[in-house]
């Protein structure tokens, strides 16, 4: 995988523990998960609900009960219904350095020799427990978790390993891996221009498209056409201000790129359900 500028720039975990735990429910301000990607990898067990997830090009729909493996720096997104899910994510490399089997064997993981399955449909007894173990772990941050939580991941993928629960890679197809490139750098663009005037030429340019093909293309590959993902996401990003920040209404909406109040407050809505007003007052 070729890493390219877009991704998430959020420090996760400790330096010497770099390891974050997320529990996502629907009052979390990042409950929809938005087009992303890190260089770190994640786990995701759904608690309740559905959870339609998107990691390249491939979409499942996962239950509760069900793990999701996310490979580092594979782009990925997800739409939440009635879910309640958390996360871990994750620095491989820091596993690798605790033994030389460890890293030998990891190794494998991080150089794409092999694919894990990234999603686990009603995984086995064992495979739940190891995982439970681990996102408990997580959770409560007891004294000496650390310690639990890194033999839960080397349980966790030794589990994999002995089991086959992966593919063997193949050379793969460039043109596939550059369709992804390609929306990357489109979703560059939003990301960290969202509060800024950006046209669908704009998007299309980044993308290196003419603006027709590239909305066929944008919609197949997230079922949104590139302007109602930008607004969606500048919907996410306010969520976020609202939860976090004390400002008001008309500024946060307009620091998003809703340049109207009133268009900010109607968008919101259509994504939320609810107004901006009701979405601060409403219980976490």
């Amino acid at each position: 995988m070729k890493y390219i500028k877009y991704r998430e720039e959020k420090e996760h975990g400790t330096f010497d523990f770099p390891m974050e735990f997320y529990h996502v429910g629907s009052a979390h301000p990042r409950y929809e998960m938005s087009y992303h990607w890190h260089i770190e990898h994640e786990i995701i067990r759904i608690l309740k609900g559905k959870f339609l997830m998107t990691i390249g090009e491939d979409e499942f729909l996962a239950s509760p009960g069900d793990i999701i493996f996310v490979k580092g720096g594979l782009l990925h997104g997800g739409i939440p219904k009635d879910c309640l899910y958390e996360c871990i994510v994750f620095n491989l490399d820091a596993l690798m350095t605790s033994s030389l089997a460890g890293e030998r064997l990891l190794k494998k993981i991080r150089d794409d020799s092999i694919q894990i399955y990234s999603h686990f449909t009603s995984p086995d007894t064992e495979l739940t427990q190891i995982t439970n173990r681990m996102f408990g772990q997580m959770k409560s941050q007891g004294e000496g978790h650390e310690l639990t939580v890194i033999g839960a991941f080397y349980e966790f993928f030794g589990y994999i390993l002995a089991h086959g629960y992966y593919t063997v890679s193949q050379s793969g197809s460039a043109k596939d891996g550059q369709r992804i490139e390609h929306l990357k750098k489109a979703l560059e663009v939003i990301e960290n221009y969202y509060s800024e005037c950006i046209t669908l030429e704009d998007l299309a340019k980044a993308a290196g498209m003419n603006a027709k093909y590239f909305c066929r293309y944008f919609r197949e590959m997230t079922h949104r056409t590139p302007i109602d993902y930008l607004n969606y996401y500048r919907v996410e990003q306010a969520c976020f201000k609202l939860a976090t920040s004390n400002n008001s209404i008309a500024d946060i909406g307009m620091s998003c790129g809703f340049n109207d109040v009133s268009y900010f407050i109607k968008t919101f809505k259509k994504y939320k359900g609810i107004t901006p007003k009701k979405y601060l007052s409403a219980p976490l």
